[in-house]
């Protein structure tokens, strides 16, 4: 175990500033506050913290930091509270220890919820204080360097966290060497048999290639040599996870892959790097398809350098990776290397360190790729989203494989790879995304879920009416953009459920001579339970609440008429008053319950609108179908909305009649839409009849929803047809047509 001068002496080797007696304190703390404490090895507990602690200097971190490795634990496995840390060691890092405690004493249902919760609380932390995730990531990886001591399903449960969360969010951050440790322990553990037959692979290979990686490097200082050029190069054999990962994403073999040996090249500056690849590219033959500039175009982490895979000596494909020395300490330490050279640049100006200041890595670079990601994770969190849905989109946005695209105006945009259009209307802003009604793709239409390629430029069409449809969140790929549509969605069915609340408290209103307002009804809003008008409004949707208990709290001395008037006649179809099957037309004019030509105020629509089938709730047609033109009947379904009936349903009697309310068509000339119908068609069969079929309605403009053969004799099929027309002439003119094709022995419209 490290003792206290050696840690000391660690710290200032790289910030000969380091407050010494901090540092010792703290050491002699936590040494004390932990005790007698033992890890599931036996060892002192006291040596994880020591060893975090270890890890975080070898990242050459503050003090500030490093005392924080030390106390990590001792509010959630000791005595210690946080008001104990402010005092002793300040308020700086009480706040960084804080961040680090996992949630104690919460009664959470499963231990995803759990995982979910800390997940969200880290994230906040990391937020405010970069130094919050580093000690985190440090804490994990000693975690999983001992991890053989904890029980089977343990190191597997961390395993999963680890591979799916941390090293992934390392990869974020850009610390490229701690997420390559951490895959590979986790890897082992989680499938032991794969880990060991890449291992032996890798060992055949390494065999069978002796003196490769060696005859490479001489051959690349050779090579740089003869156009003078000063460069460090090393070689190196990919990771066992990173090959395994490769051969599973592409489902090729070991001997498939272009990329098991990669070389770095560093050299002093950028335009060195381009000279480097000039040569190599002169020398050797290139791979197709295989070079990236993350020069030009840095990842959001920060990453910078080129890529190219060459064919070199024994014919065998190597990766290149050009950078200079400072794009080489941000790939392997990220966040940390940055702002630690920052610093330095700003103490002499020269790039030659004295050591840095705590407050370096929480002031630094605020703008940078990996902190506007977080930023924009904690905005998501913060929307209100539940923690397992959060876990679940955060796990969406950590993986690395990024493509790359350019708005109209040239403003780069980077997405996970398999992104959509859509992902990228909602990484522009979510009200593009919330707006989107199509998109362009290289000045081409193309379908809002089509996967988009590097250097795509991309041109997304909004309309300001437009709601994004809950089904879309299955086609986005962000967990920013799966997000925003939930929200949307869900903003929208209360929005639907509030204003059809509010239409059946207009009608309930009307029939006791009453007339309705919300300021009458935001005045009983506390005997109602509620506290929001359109929390009220929306419950009376659901038929959570009574209309008749809304009129009895706004005047109870009409309840007794409102019930009356909610009594049912025995013919409610032809209950005048009651059943008002307006349709909206061009001239404001409607039809009566008996659907005879009648006269209504111009643009008036009386009755629950009711609009297309593409809708989501709070409306639902019923199986049948309704179209424009057929008399309707609405029935309020408890938690679903409203059910939409063709009178003539022989489900309609299933309900009792107190259920039923007045609905009526609100058809816009200038925005059509599509209802659903089902109709029966009988036919030989035979080759082509099928086809004929489809041919009339195609032809005659509608659209097939769906098709069963519901029967099949030897010599005749009966097919239901669910298709979606304009109203109900287009589909009389669907049935017509098909009544006068031959093929057709019967058809006819049904219901369910």
């Amino acid at each position: 175990m490290m003792r206290q001068y050696e840690l000391v002496e660690r710290v200032q080797k790289y910030d000969p500033t380091a407050d010494e007696a901090l540092l010792n304190r703290a050491y002699v703390y936590a040494m004390r506050a932990h005790g007698n404490q033992k890890r599931a090895s036996g060892a002192p507990y006291f040596s994880h913290p020591l060893e975090v602690a270890a890890i975080l200097t070898d990242l050459k971190l503050d003090d500030a930091t490093i005392v924080t490795a030390l106390l990590h634990d001792v509010i959630e496995d000791t005595d210690t509270t946080r008001a104990e840390i402010d005092q002793l060691f300040g308020p700086e890092i009480g706040a960084l220890v804080d961040g680090l405690t996992k949630i104690k004493r919460l009664d959470l249902v499963t231990k995803r919820a759990e995982q979910a919760e800390n997940f969200r609380k880290l994230l906040i932390a990391i937020s405010s204080d970069i130094r919050v995730l580093l000690v985190k990531l440090a804490d994990r990886l000693h975690n999983m360097r001992t991890l053989e001591h904890m029980k089977p399903e343990a190191r597997k449960r961390v395993s999963e966290e680890t591979l799916e969360i941390y090293a992934p969010l390392a990869g974020r951050m850009g610390m490229q060497a701690l997420r390559d440790e951490l895959e590979e322990h986790a890897f082992r553990w989680l499938n032991p048999e794969a880990y060991e037959t890449v291992t032996q692979k890798l060992e055949e290979l390494r065999d069978r290639n002796e003196g490769l990686v060696e005859e490479i490097e001489t051959a690349l200082h050779k090579m740089l040599a003869d156009v003078d050029m000063k460069a460090e190069v090393s070689g190196r054999e990919k990771k066992p996870y990173s090959v395994w990962s490769k051969m599973a994403n592409k489902q090729i073999s070991m001997e498939q892959l272009s990329d098991i040996y990669a070389f770095r090249v560093i050299v002093d500056t950028i335009d060195d790097c381009y000279r480097v690849l000039g040569v190599a590219h002169q020398t050797w033959r290139t791979v197709p398809g295989r070079f990236k500039d993350y020069i030009s175009t840095p990842k959001q982490n920060n990453y910078q350098s080129i890529h190219t895979t060459v064919v070199g000596p024994r014919h065998q494909r190597v990766e290149l990776q050009i950078r200079t020395r400072d794009m080489h300490e941000v790939a392997e330490y990220g966040v940390a290397a940055h702002a630690f050279y920052k610093d330095m640049q700003k103490m002499n100006g020269n790039g030659a360190a004295h050591g840095v200041t705590s407050k370096s890595l929480v002031f630094t670079d605020k703008e940078s790729g990996p902190y506007q990601w977080l930023r924009r994770l904690v905005e998501t969190l913060l929307e209100g989203s539940n923690p397992e849905e959060f876990l679940e989109h955060t796990k969406l946005e950590l993986f690395q494989d990024q493509v790359f695209c350019f708005t109209p105006k040239g403003r780069l945009i980077a997405l996970p790879r398999g992104a959509t259009p859509l992902d990228f209307a909602y990484a522009v802003h979510t009200d593009v995304g919330n707006a989107a009604v199509s998109a362009y793709v290289n000045g081409r239409h193309v379908p809002i879920d089509t996967r988009l390629r590097n250097g795509d430029e991309v041109e997304i069409k909004t309309s300001k009416t437009h709601t994004p449809p809950a089904a879309w969140e299955s086609l986005a790929v962000t967990g920013r953009a799966r997000s925003a549509i939930r929200r949307a969605a869900r903003d929208a069915i209360r929005r639907q459920y509030a204003e059809l609340g509010r239409r059946l408290l207009i009608s309930a209103f009307e029939r006791i001579g009453e007339s309705y307002s919300d300021e009458r009804v935001k005045k009983v809003l506390p005997r109602l339970s509620h506290k929001s008008l359109d929390d009220l409004l929306a419950a009376v949707a659901r038929n959570e609440v009574k209309t008749e208990d809304v009129l009895r709290a706004v005047a109870p001395e009409l309840a007794a008429t409102a019930r009356s008037a909610a009594a049912r006649p025995e013919e409610p179809g032809k209950a005048k008053g009651w059943l008002r099957l307006t349709r909206k037309l061009r001239l404001g004019a409607s039809s009566d319950a008996e659907g005879q030509p009648g006269t209504a105020p111009a643009g008036r629509v009386r009755g629950v609108p009711i609009r297309g089938v593409k809708n989501d709730m709070p409306v639902l047609f019923e199986a049948g179908g309704a179209v424009p033109g057929d008399r309707i009947v609405g029935v309020l379904a408890p938690g679903e909305g409203i059910r939409v009936f063709q009178i003539h349903s022989p489900r309609l009697k299933e309900y009792e009649h107190e259920r039923w309310i007045d609905v009526a068509w609100d058809i816009d000339p200038e925005n059509p839409e599509r209802f659903p119908a089902l109709i029966s068609v009988t036919a030989p069969n035979r080759p082509g009849t099928l086809a004929e079929i489809a041919d009339v309605i195609g032809q005659s403009g509608g659209n097939i929803d769906n098709l069963k053969m519901l029967r099949r004799a030897s010599d005749f099929t009966e097919l239901r047809i669910g298709l979606e027309v304009w109203d109900l002439a287009h589909l009389n003119q669907i049935i017509n047509g098909l009544k006068a094709k031959a093929v057709v022995s019967k058809v006819e419209r049904v219901f369910e």
